[in-house]
């Protein structure tokens, strides 16, 4: 089984601070879980 390229961030929807994931998930209406690749994996490579 491969290991995933991302992984999970919370984020203020008011602010844009990131926030811990278990803090995003007791706010959903003003927080949101995003995921943001990790190193080396993200579209911003040289080709």
């Amino acid at each position: 089984m491969s290991t995933r390229k991302t992984f999970d961030v919370g984020r203020d929807s008011k602010s844009g601070q990131f926030i811990t994931v278990e803090e995003a998930e007791r706010r959903p209406n003003t927080t949101t879980v995003e995921r943001v690749p990790k190193s080396g994996y993200g579209d911003t490579k040289n080709k």
